[in-house]
């Protein structure tokens, strides 16, 4: 007789935040990078994790936020890149992750579109 072979299966569950609006398709992200780009947006608050809403009247705020951000997190690279020529060391690799403007370049856009359009971005609902 044959032997039963028993695979255990473990579900990771991950949470996604999903951003929805009227005028684009929904926005979907992995949980860290959501709550990433809500705090840098000052929506990171314990009643807006799970679900919020971001009216068209603090979208350019939220757009100079996310665009400093990526431009902080740029210039520390090529400032540490620039270090390590100086001092004569290996320039540090790019890491092997997605940067943060690839994270929110679809997300300005969704903002942009949206605050154009005078609609909000909401998630969790």
């Amino acid at each position: 007789m044959g032997s039963k072979r028993v695979v255990a299966s473990y579900a990771v569950q991950t949470m996604i935040y999903k951003f929805k609006s009227k005028v684009t398709g929904d926005l979907i992200m992995l949980e860290a990078n959501g709550q990433a780009v809500l705090k840098i947006i000052g929506k990171a608050g314990p009643d807006t994790l799970s679900k919020g809403i971001l009216l068209p009247q603090d979208m350019p705020a939220a757009i100079v936020a996310l665009e400093n951000a990526v431009a902080f997190e740029e210039s520390a690279h090529a400032e540490a890149a620039q270090k390590a020529q100086v001092t004569g060391h290996e320039a540090p690799n790019q890491p092997n992750t997605i940067s943060l403007r690839q994270r929110c370049v679809p997300f300005i856009q969704m903002l942009q579109r949206c605050h154009k359009a005078g609609k909000e971005v909401v998630w969790g609902v």
